[in-house]
C-alpha cells in the first residue's frame, strides 16, 4: 500500500484518530468485550486493506 496518493495536481496522505467509548463507560462489561475489540478492529482495517499504526485498549474506551 502505497503511504501517499495522489491525483495529476494534488498529493495527499490521510490518517483518521478514533476514539470509541461505551455508553455510560460501564466497565464491568467493557471487561468482556475488550478482548474481542482489538482483533475486530484489526480485521476490518485488513478488508478495507488500511494499517492500524497504534492502538490502546483501556479500562473504559479505545483509542485507535
Amino acid at each position: 500500500m502505497n503511504e501517499q496518493q495522489s491525483l495529476s495536481h494534488t498529493v495527499w496522505y490521510c490518517k483518521y484518530h478514533i476514539v470509541w467509548i461505551p455508553k455510560y463507560r460501564k466497565k464491568s462489561l467493557y471487561k468482556d468485550l475488550r478482548h474481542y475489540v482489538g482483533p475486530l478492529l484489526r480485521d476490518l482495517a485488513e478488508q478495507r486493506e488500511c494499517k492500524i499504526e497504534e492502538g490502546h485498549l483501556m479500562a473504559d474506551h479505545v483509542l485507535v
